[in-house]
């Protein structure tokens, strides 16, 4: 059974967007995906970093969750992901945002994303997707941080060479 799931995208090492580009090409392999607006956004650990690259891709897909985890560390792993400290600098970061209604909470995985809430570069680019998101029955468009964003618009839903986002 085909479930929507939300997966961040981050990068701040090397060419930021044409490695996004190929891991949203690597998600089309799991199952139709749509893709935000690619943002700008300051780093959220040490200043002493660039700032990041990022976008939200839903994915739909019939992959259990860990299984899906399993693919994306895959996905960061085939990308030459280098992560050099904690929120640190990374040439990829994919993260399991959200997975159908679900709340998952094991030694692999937490979803919904710790931190989803707090974070402008995760709940600008899944408004871009849906702009009636709730998680935990919190809206995510009535959050106090979307009218504060941080966060700066680099490319359109075409970024990423595929079909763009209807809405």
């Amino acid at each position: 059974m085909s479930v929507i799931t939300y997966i961040g995208l981050g990068s701040n090492l090397g060419d930021s967007q044409q490695i996004l580009r190929e891991a949203v090409h690597q998600l089309r392999q799991l199952g139709a995906v749509k893709v935000s607006k690619l943002y700008h956004s300051p780093p959220m650990g040490p200043q002493d970093q660039p700032h990041y690259h990022n976008a939200v891709a839903q994915l739909v897909t019939d992959l259990a969750p860990l299984a899906l985890l399993d693919e994306l560390q895959r996905i960061e792993n085939e990308s030459g992901r280098v992560r050099l400290r904690r929120w640190g600098e990374r040439t990829l970061d994919l993260d399991l945002l959200l997975y159908a209604e679900k709340n998952i909470i094991n030694e692999r995985l937490n979803v919904p994303h710790i931190g989803i809430l707090e974070r402008d570069f995760v709940v600008i680019p899944l408004l871009d997707l849906d702009s009636k998101l709730e998680v935990n029955g919190q809206s995510l468009q009535n959050l106090e941080l979307v009218q504060h964003s941080t966060l700066t618009v680099l490319a359109d839903t075409h970024w990423a060479d595929i079909e763009p986002v209807e809405g």
